[in-house]
C-alpha cells in the first residue's frame, strides 16, 4: 500500500483555511478580531509578514476621514438652519423623531451641539444603510468563496456616505452600495482585484439611473423645498465672476474661505477643504497614500485651469475660474486625497502614479468646463483614470526595458 504524497506547505495552508470557513466560524472570529487581536500567527512559507495589515489600514483611513465626517455632520445642521433663518421648514420625517425628543425642534438659536445632533440624525442612516448592506454582500461572496472576511467594507461604506446629498433615499443608497460592491469589486476576485473605485462606481450608477435623486439640489440640504445652489453651480451659470481675477485673489476673498473652511452647500462629506486636507496629510505621512498622486491631480488641475484662463470665454463662465476656486469646490479635495490615492485601482509604478494623477486632474478640469451640466466631473475623471492605470504601468515598464537594453548595447 502505497502512502499518500506528503503535501507542501500551500496545500496544507490552503487545506486548513477551507476547514475553518468551512466550520462557519469565519465571521464570529471577524467580529471578535474588531476589538480583540488574533491570538493565531502565521506558519509555514507562504504568508508575507508585516505589521501593517487590512484592519490597521482601513482603522487608519476612517481616523483620517473623521475630521471631514464630524465638520460634515456639523454643516448638516447649520445648512439646515440658515435655510430656516430664510422662511423655509424641516422635514415631516421619521429620522428627526429622537432629535426632537431630546432637543425639541430645529430653531435660529439652536447651538452647536444641537446643530451636530440635527446632521448625525439625517447621515446615520445612510452610513447605517451603506455598511449593513455592504456587509450583507461581504458576508454572501466570502461564504461561497470560502475566503476571508475583511474590512475593506468599513471604508467603502464610509466614502459612499459622504459622497452623498443628506437627503438621498435610503433605498438609493442600498441599490448605489449594492452596485459598488458586487459588480464593481465582488465579480472580479473581491479585494484587491476591482480596478474600479466601488464607491465612485456605485455614485456613477445611481447618478446617471437616478439623476433626478441625486443631482437636485434640493436634496443637498435637510429642510423641505430648498433651491439655493452650490458654489460650482454659481460659477457654471455665471452667478460668480473671476473676470480678471488672479488666483492669488481668493486668499483675500470671504465667500473663497466660506467654502475653503465649509460652512456652505455640498455633499455631506466634501464641504470642508481644510477637514480634508488635514486627514489627507495624515494619509501621506503614514504612506497610505502616495504623494505622487495627489501632486499629480493637483498640477495637473493647475496646468489645465491655468489653460483654459488663458484662452478664455466669453460664452463659458467657467473658463474664467482660477484654480484656487477649483480646488475649494465640488468634491475635488475628498477625491484627490481619498478616492484618487485608493491603492488597488491607481497605477503601482511611481512614473505612472504621477501620470495617473495628472490625467485626474486634467479630466476633472475638463468635464467640469466643457460640460456645464454636470459641473462635477471628478467622479467620472478617476473612473476614467482607473481604467488607463495598468497602461500607464504597462507604458513605464516598456519604457524601463527599452532603457536597460539601450544600457547594455541589445
Amino acid at each position: 500500500m502505497t502512502k499518500p504524497p506528503k503535501k507542501t506547505d500551500l496545500q496544507q495552508a490552503t487545506d486548513l483555511q477551507e476547514e475553518y470557513y468551512a466550520s462557519g466560524k469565519s465571521i464570529k472570529d471577524f467580529v471578535r478580531s474588531l476589538v480583540i487581536a488574533r491570538g493565531r500567527s502565521t506558519r509555514g512559507q507562504v504568508h508575507v509578514r508585516d505589521a501593517i495589515d487590512v484592519k490597521r489600514t482601513m482603522t487608519l483611513v476612517g481616523l483620517c476621514l473623521l475630521p471631514a465626517i464630524l465638520f460634515g455632520i456639523y454643516n448638516i445642521g447649520l445648512q439646515a438652519q440658515v435655510a430656516l433663518a430664510g422662511g423655509l421648514t424641516t422635514p415631516d420625517t421619521w429620522k428627526l423623531a429622537l432629535f426632537n425628543l431630546f432637543n425639541g425642534t430645529l430653531t435660529e438659536q439652536t447651538g452647536l451641539v444641537g446643530l451636530f445632533f440635527y446632521g448625525l440624525s439625517f447621515y446615520l442612516p445612510i452610513y447605517l444603510t451603506a455598511l449593513l448592506t455592504s456587509l450583507c454582500w461581504e458576508v454572501v461572496f466570502a461564504r461561497v468563496r470560502g475566503q476571508e472576511l475583511h474590512e475593506g467594507f468599513f471604508v467603502t461604506a464610509l466614502l459612499f456616505s459622504l459622497i452623498l446629498p443628506v437627503s438621498t433615499p435610503l433605498w438609493l443608497v442600498a441599490m448605489g452600495i449594492s452596485f459598488g460592491v458586487v459588480v464593481a469589486k465582488e465579480l472580479f476576485g473581491g479585494m484587491g482585484y476591482n480596478f474600479l473605485n466601488p464607491a465612485l462606481a456605485g455614485l456613477a450608477f445611481i447618478y446617471f439611473a437616478y439623476p433626478s435623486e441625486v443631482t437636485s439640489v434640493k436634496q443637498l440640504v435637510a429642510v423641505d423645498g430648498f433651491s439655493g445652489a452650490t458654489a460650482l453651480a454659481q460659477a457654471a451659470a455665471g452667478q460668480l465672476q473671476f473676470v480678471d481675477y488672479p488666483w492669488y485673489r481668493a486668499f483675500s476673498d470671504p465667500l473663497w474661505w466660506n467654502d475653503f473652511l465649509g460652512f456652505s452647500v455640498g455633499a455631506i462629506g466634501e464641504t470642508s477643504t481644510l477637514a480634508l486636507l488635514m486627514g489627507g496629510l495624515m494619509l501621506i505621512i503614514t504612506r497610505l497614500a502616495d504623494w505622487r498622486i495627489v501632486l499629480g491631480v493637483l498640477l495637473g488641475m493647475i496646468a489645465t485651469v491655468t489653460l483654459c484662463n488663458v484662452i478664455g470665454s466669453s460664452t463659458n463662465p467657467l473658463m474664467a475660474m482660477p484654480w484656487t476656486w477649483h480646488l475649494v469646490t465640488g468634491g475635488f479635495v475628498l477625491a484627490m486625497m481619498f478616492m484618487a490615492t485608493d491603492p488597488v485601482t491607481t497605477a503601482y509604478t511611481r512614473p505612472g502614479k504621477f501620470a495617473y494623477g495628472v490625467l485626474i486632474g486634467f479630466m476633472t478640469v475638463l468635464i467640469r468646463v466643457a460640460n456645464p451640466k454636470m459641473a462635477e466631473g471628478v467622479m467620472l475623471a478617476i473612473l476614467f483614470a482607473n481604467l488607463w492605470a495598468p497602461l500607464l504601468d504597462y507604458l513605464v515598464a516598456r519604457a524601463n526595458i527599452k532603457r536597460r537594453l539601450k544600457r547594455h548595447g541589445l
